[in-house]
Order: structure tokens, then C-alpha cells, then sequence
């Protein structure tokens, strides 16, 4: 959970004093030397070396050129750090009763699992050597992670139309089409190494499965299923699948890289999808699948300048400056927990006490 996820008033003190210092003595007893499998605390919660050596290997994303010593230090405390701000936002959101219940993580369980049969979905977590109670406790964190963030930085979100305004006229040539564009949304079905969630390790898809996932998915759009719904159970792509796979407007210059996707959508009227299409990777030896695509057109907008009174030049600004606001807000909130956290490094002090070697 993405997220490349996006989020963020200071809210007092996380913890009540009452309870706090109830915990003194949890806490007081964690000043002193942690085991060797702890590198991190945040409010006397342990974070374990094991788990930051999964995450760690996860976030190598199967490089063929292993990490020098100080390398792989570095990357080891850009995740721990994730880890911590993860915890200190699972804690938070424990305090405010927004945790995933088992009914959240079981529904997204069902939705993560419909594009393959049971033992592909076993097939993919052995790949990212995972267990399903493992994979349902990395969903309850991202799930309740988006609770949060949705509570504490949605409701505090207001975007203007004076300030649309203001963007459009200080932007207005990018709503000048010099081109034809096309209003595109895709389904992508990687071959190879496919991206997971943030924290978690790629899993491999052969041309076979990954071709039989797509089919799975024009079936679908056969028998009549909203593409959007689709495109979020199916595709492979980070950037479009939290919007049901738009693509937002393409010019029609940017198609000619892909003739075979370039000729099918030319044959497509409004509301029309394409059938599964392969892309080839011209940079490959042999020109290898690189991945399988469908294309839905939901309109073409001839060149010329678009205006303020366009619907949906208002609706994409107003989602521009939404994301933008989003984004600083999430920013915000996580620097004010981390100043309410009580986090001790270990894993940091001890590269320090070993001058970085």
C-alpha cells in the first residue's frame, strides 16, 4: 500500500496521561540494552531485525548487482525508517478505534485473490515467500493505514473554484491541444517481475499465467463488467489502477510507440475496449512480451483550447489540487506524530558505533 501512498495541525498528545504513565514502567524497562533482534522501538513497541531483513530483501527487487556494505546500510535505514513511521501510524490509528477489522481485510482478501485460481494465488505467495496470515496481516496495516489517513486528512481537504480558476489561467496552454487526444483507460497484465505493494517483494508471472490473467479479464468485460471494476481486481499498473485504470487524455503521437495498441484503439468508438493485446519490448533480444494490455476508449478530443467551462477540465484540476493538498496534509501529520512518538534507533546507533563500516 501504494503509495506511492499519498497523505497528512498538531493533535495533542497520542497518548493519554493516565495511560502513559501506566506505561512508564513497559518503557522504562526498554532503556536498557535491547536483544539482538530489536533495532527499533516506538513507544516501547519492538521492531525485530528479522522483519527488517525481509523488508530489506524485498527492496533489493531482485538487482542482479548485490549492494556494497555501506549500500545495503543505507537502503536498511530508508526502510527501517518506513517501518517506524508505519508503526507510529498503526499506533495512532489503534488510539482512534480505526484499526481494519477482520470483515476489511477478508473483503480485500477476496478482491486481491479474484483475478486467480487458488492455487495460483498460493503459487504467488510462496513466491514472495509469504504466508496467507502473513499477507493478511501486511493488508490489515495498509488498510488501516488508509482509514486513518482518510479520516485525519480527507476531512480537511477543500479545494476552491477560485483557486481552480487561478491554476487555469496560470496554466492555460496545457489545456490547448495541439493534437488529437484520447481519453484512455487500460488493464496491464505484466510478463516477468511484477511490482507489489510498498514493503513487499515482486512475484514473477510467466507469459502463460499472465496471459491467462488478462483473458480472465476481457471475459469479464464480455459478459458485461464495468471496465473501472475490472481494471482494479485485474491490472498490474500502480499509476492507473487506483482510478479503475484511466489513463486520463493521451495524445495521439505518444500512441505511435506501440503501432499494435496505436491501430486497435483507431478502430474503437466511445464505450468500446479492445481485444487482449500484446506489447512487445523492442529493446529485448527477440522483441519479448513485455505485457499484455486492453484499451478502453471513452472519447476523442480534436486540437484546439479547452475552457474553464469544460467539465472536465474543472473535474481534472480540481483532482490536480485535491492529490497536491493531499499530499501536504499527509506530510504534515506524520512529521506532528513523529514528534509526539517516543522512537529509539537502535540499528542507527549501532552503524554509528561501528563508523559506518
Amino acid at each position: 500500500m501504494h503509495a506511492d501512498s499519498v497523505f497528512r495541525i498538531r493533535l495533542g498528545s497520542i497518548v493519554p496521561l493516565a495511560v502513559f504513565a501506566a506505561l512508564l514502567p513497559f518503557i522504562a524497562g526498554c532503556k536498557g540494552s535491547p536483544s539482538a533482534d530489536v533495532v527499533a522501538t516506538v513507544n516501547g513497541k519492538e521492531i525485530s531485525r528479522s522483519d527488517l531483513d525481509r523488508l530489506y530483501k524485498a527492496n533489493l527487487n531482485d538487482s542482479t548487482q548485490k549492494p556494497s556494505g555501506v549500500e545495503a546500510n543505507m537502503l536498511r535505514l530508508q526502510v527501517l525508517q518506513k517501518m517506524i513511521n508505519d508503526e507510529i501510524l498503526q499506533q495512532r490509528a489503534a488510539h482512534l478505534n480505526l484499526t481494519a477489522t477482520d470483515e476489511d481485510v477478508n473483503a480485500k482478501l477476496t478482491e486481491a485473490k479474484a483475478p486467480w485460481t487458488e492455487e495460483q494465488f498460493n503459487n504467488l505467495l510462496k513466491q514472495q515467500n509469504l504466508t496467507l496470515d502473513e499477507y493478511k496481516k501486511n493488508l490489515r496495516r495498509q488498510l488501516t493505514t488508509q482509514k486513518l489517513l482518510n479520516k485525519e486528512i480527507e476531512s480537511r481537504i477543500n479545494i476552491t473554484d477560485a483557486e481552480i480558476a487561478y491554476y487555469y489561467a496560470a496554466n492555460k496552454s496545457e489545456w490547448n491541444f495541439v493534437e488529437p487526444q484520447y481519453r484512455l483507460s487500460q488493464i496491464v497484465v505484466s510478463v516477468g517481475a511484477v511490482p507489489q505493494g510498498e514493503g513487499q517483494p515482486a512475484h514473477v508471472t510467466s507469459e502463460a499465467d499472465a496471459r491467462k490473467k488478462i483473458d480472465a479479464a476481457h471475459n469479464k468485460l464480455e459478459s458485461g463488467e464495468d471496465f473501472a471494476s475490472v481494471a482494479a481486481n485485474f491490472s498490474e499498473d500502480p499509476n492507473t489502477v487506483p482510478s479503475g485504470g484511466d489513463m486520463g487524455m493521451v495524445p495521439e503521437s505518444s500512441l505511435h510507440s506501440h503501432p499494435e495498441a496505436f491501430d486497435a484503439i483507431m478502430k474503437l468508438k466511445p464505450d468500446q475496449f479492445t481485444d487482449v493485446i500484446p506489447i512487445f519490448d523492442s529493446a529485448s533480444p527477440g522483441h519479448k512480451i513485455s505485457y499484455f494490455a486492453i484499451f478502453k476508449l471513452s472519447g476523442r478530443e480534436p486540437a484546439g483550447q479547452r475552457e474553464l467551462s469544460d467539465p472536465r477540465v474543472h473535474q481534472t484540476i480540481h483532482s490536480l489540487l485535491h492529490d497536491q493538498q493531499k499530499q501536504l496534509l499527509q506530510n504534515a501529520y506524520l512529521e506532528m506524530l513523529q514528534d509526539d512518538a517516543k522512537v529509539r534507533n537502535y540499528f542507527a546507533e549501532e552503524i554509528l558505533k561501528q563508523g559506518g563500516q
